[in-house]
């Protein structure tokens, strides 16, 4: 009934989907919850401390996020949570703000207002309905960007990795402290074969035994090393016991002048985290039969956000590497989720001291093989192979991040993206059209050089719309083609690409067709598109370009051209005009600038 679909609309998407539960589903649903946990809590942690905050709060980050989504999320099986992508993003946003001591408290209060600020975002984004947000930035600008925090992640990894720290900052910073830790003889040899051991044991399982839990079996060697060999008196950082029991409703208490750079690092982080959630969601929908709903994923992971922003947790994303745990070990809707928080909170409440003795090395080796899968160096050698002016651009967001950080890191790739988008726009292609015998329609006379022209007609396409920056450039193109010798006596615009026309850009039409007129040569349009005529009318265009030199296809304005002057079709010159001339019937005042009717365009 239509009274029903009003009110559907107004339930939450993870509500739908619960009320059209199936009973089978349960058991896999519990299970696949059951082998998420196993990846969720070495991860949290370890994401959270890449964040530079403490790892309990990847946990407390972990449970919310999942209860959110699964009331507010479309898709049945994406798993949210900390993310590897934003940890050195929420990094860059906090650490000008804390004090050198490192207040671990004002940190949590930082981090989860602008958890909050990025809910606040990205739920507007969904109401308005602003899901073109999430393609600001092109893939070779997004593989460049990726690809430069692989690195400054890995960098900024390798001293936990060998048992010490640095206070550098940046990737060229951090990179000499690193060196200069081993050179003064820093590095402890147990935490280097922890932390080692670690990195090859999850390289070796995701790659031959694909279906075991990599991480999971590395954290439990790990502890069990640990203990074993006593390697806490060793040199070696252990996480220690965490806290007991889960955090009460906590609005975040931040100083004012925090909110700017706040509200700067949460525009960063939404961005990344829509355009991760919607490739994420389009990927998984794809392969489940689902459809992607960007807008309604765009409030889910606001509200995501925003739950846990509310208890001391940080900004989260989609996960691709837990979601595809997830789908492999059958999970069939947001139950999963809901099960691995159940388990989180089981075991902060129950057995908060099971993480103890967990090497800080091993959790260096969990962010380090994430930040290796971020990386797309196969993608950055087909960019190479396939187009140099994208390499370079995915070159460009590399180097951003890896020099400017990863906060101006995104700002550029963003910058790079839209510039890239103008790029083309301001000077897309544009050619002179023949016919290829035995070819039907018209062809671009660069790909086909044998192709025919009538004498005098030039026809031109120009593949863009027509606005204040190529307005100039388009008027000088036809220019070039009307001064040759002998001059066309019309040319003829294939404007079938020309998707627009701004008032800047019928100025200059205006200019160039009189310019044409003043020298025996008319501006002939094809194909010109019904909503473009209509702006061109209410330009009064056709003040000075003749309405009879509107043509609805190609064919037709070439008919009519044969018609009145007897041109034959004649091989092409190498300047792109048809030998041979095209004389017009006398009195024929169309093709006369002089004649005394129809003087604006003849």
């Amino acid at each position: 009934m239509p009274g029903d679909d009003t009110k559907a609309r107004f339930v939450p998407p993870g509500l739908r989907i619960l009320l059209a539960y199936r009973r089978e589903w349960l058991v896999k649903d519990v299970v696949a919850g059951v082998v998420l946990t196993t990846l969720l809590v070495p991860q949290g942690m370890a994401y959270a401390e890449l964040a530079g905050l403490p790892a309990i709060t990847g946990l407390y980050t972990s449970v919310l996020c999942l209860l959110a989504y699964a009331v507010f999320g479309p898709s049945r099986i994406l798993v949210l949570g900390p993310d590897s992508s934003l940890g050195p993003m929420i990094a860059a946003t906090l650490v000008p703000l804390i004090a050198s001591g490192g207040d671990s408290a004002r940190a949590v209060a930082l981090a989860s207002m602008l958890a909050l600020m990025v809910g606040a975002i990205t739920v507007l984004a969904g109401v308005c309905r602003l899901g073109f947000i999430a393609d600001l930035i092109s893939k070779p600008t997004m593989i460049g960007y990726m690809n430069g925090l692989a690195l400054t992640i890995l960098i900024g990894q390798l001293p936990k990795l060998f048992g010490f720290k640095t206070d550098a900052d940046g990737l060229i910073g951090e990179f000499d402290a690193f060196v200069r830790g081993l050179a003064d003889g820093k590095a402890v040899p147990a935490a280097v074969a922890v932390g080692g051991a670690g990195i090859v044991l999850i390289l070796v399982l995701q790659r031959w035994l694909p279906k075991v839990p990599a991480v999971l079996v590395m954290v439990v060697l790990s502890i069990a090393a640990a203990s074993a060999f006593d390697l806490g008196e060793h040199g070696v950082s252990l996480v220690g016991e965490l806290p007991r029991g889960f955090p009460p409703l906590t609005f975040p208490a931040v100083r004012l002048d925090d909110l700017a750079p706040l509200c700067a690092g949460a525009l960063g982080i939404a961005v990344v985290s829509l355009a991760d959630t919607i490739s994420n969601a389009s990927a998984f929908a794809s392969r489940t039969g689902q459809q992607v709903r960007g807008n309604e994923e765009m409030t889910a992971i606001g509200a995501a956000n925003m739950a846990a922003g509310l208890f001391q947790g940080f900004p989260v994303s989609t996960s691709g590497s837990r979601t595809a745990v997830a789908e492999r070990a059958g999970a069939r809707s947001q139950l999963t989720g809901v099960v691995g928080a159940g388990l989180i909170v089981l075991m902060l409440v129950l057995l908060p001291g099971l993480f103890r003795n967990l090497p800080q090395p091993a959790l260096a080796a969990v962010v380090i093989t994430a930040s290796l899968s971020l990386a797309d160096l196969p993608g950055t050698a087909r960019l190479w192979k396939q187009r140099r002016a994208e390499f370079m651009l995915s070159i460009a967001a590399f180097l951003g991040v890896a020099l400017l950080g990863v906060l101006p890191g995104i700002a550029v790739a963003v910058g790079l993206s839209i510039l890239n988008v103008f790029r083309r726009a301001w000077w897309p292609y544009n050619t002179v059209l023949g016919r290829v015998p035995g070819l039907p329609g018209y062809h671009d006379v660069r790909s086909y050089p044998e192709a025919q022209q009538l004498p005098g007609l030039v026809i031109h396409r120009f593949d863009g719309p027509l606005f204040f920056a190529n307005a100039k450039a388009f008027r000088h193109e036809v220019m070039r083609l009307a001064v040759a010798d002998p001059a066309p006596v019309w040319v003829l615009l294939a404007a079938e690409p020309i998707t627009d026309v701004d008032t800047t850009a019928a100025d200059e039409l205006e200019e160039l067709d009189e310019a044409l007129n003043e020298r025996g040569t008319s501006l002939v349009f094809a194909e010109l598109k019904d909503p473009v005529r209509r702006k061109i009318e209410r330009y009064e265009l056709t003040r000075t370009i003749d309405p009879a030199h509107f043509f609805p296809t190609i064919e037709a304005a070439v008919a009519a051209y044969r018609e009145r002057t007897g041109a034959e079709w004649t091989p092409v010159r190498d300047d792109g005009h048809a030998t041979g001339t095209a004389a017009a019937p006398p009195g024929d005042d169309w093709s006369h600038p002089t004649a005394p009717e129809n003087t604006a365009d003849t």
